[in-house]
């Protein structure tokens, strides 16, 4: 049980370290990225009874569906909707990269309980898999929806268009991921240059949060 628990907690604890340490101005307050993390972690239980009850009613009528509405929509619109009413407006989000930190925590926190689910149905040799694939995913999900509301919140002009991308661009790019893994067969050559990509996206858009809190 012990090794379960440790091999599910630490990619998410590790990736989450990763991006709150790129935070190169006012690092945020542990305790409350904490929080954010079991928050993230809670929205598991509620995510799965919804996606079993419209699995059981016969709604995930196809892998595309069942991809970008049933995974993709749903669980990127729940982590959205905690950032957006708990930490949007609240002071200790006051430069853009911030939104990453908390992007990052809430999807972390999610992905970490999933994973920990996960691992003690299907067993701890899953592991590597799970902390390349899953997990990192929803850490870069969470990198793009940080971005564009910590972008959002500090431009007066764009917001409400920012605040849009901010769910929108997470669940285009979670449904692609899902829908890579149900419906081709040879996933693993489509999925590995696709992770590529969202690393190289994810690690721009760091790049530019703290282009924006230097310029702005």
């Amino acid at each position: 049980m012990i090794g379960v628990l440790s091999a599910g907690i630490a990619p998410g604890l590790a990736l989450l370290s990763f991006f709150y340490l790129k935070d190169k101005y006012n690092a945020e307050p542990v305790s409350f990225v904490l929080r954010i993390f079991l928050l993230g972690a809670l929205l598991v239980f509620p995510i799965m009874f919804i996606q079993y009850v419209f699995e059981t009613e016969g709604m995930a009528g196809s892998d595309f569906v069942r991809a970008f509405f049933i995974v993709g929509l749903l669980e990127e619109f729940f982590k959205w909707f905690i950032l957006f009413y708990f930490v949007y407006q609240h002071a200790h989000f006051d430069e853009p990269y911030d939104g990453i930190v908390y992007g990052v925590a809430v999807s972390l926190g999610f992905a970490t309980a999933e994973n920990i689910l996960y691992l003690f149905v299907n067993g701890v040799e899953h592991a590597l898999g799970r902390a390349l694939l899953p997990v990192s995913s929803h850490a870069l999900f969470g990198v793009i929806m940080g971005y564009y509301l910590g972008k959002g919140k500090f431009s007066l002009e764009n917001r409400n268009r920012c605040l849009f991308f901010s769910l929108l661009f997470p669940f285009f790019f979670h449904g692609v991921y899902d829908y890579i893994l149900l419906s081709i067969e040879n996933w693993i050559i489509i999925i590995v240059p696709f992770m590529f990509f969202l690393w190289w996206l994810a690690l721009r858009k760091v790049k530019l949060a703290h282009d924006i809190t230097i310029s702005g």
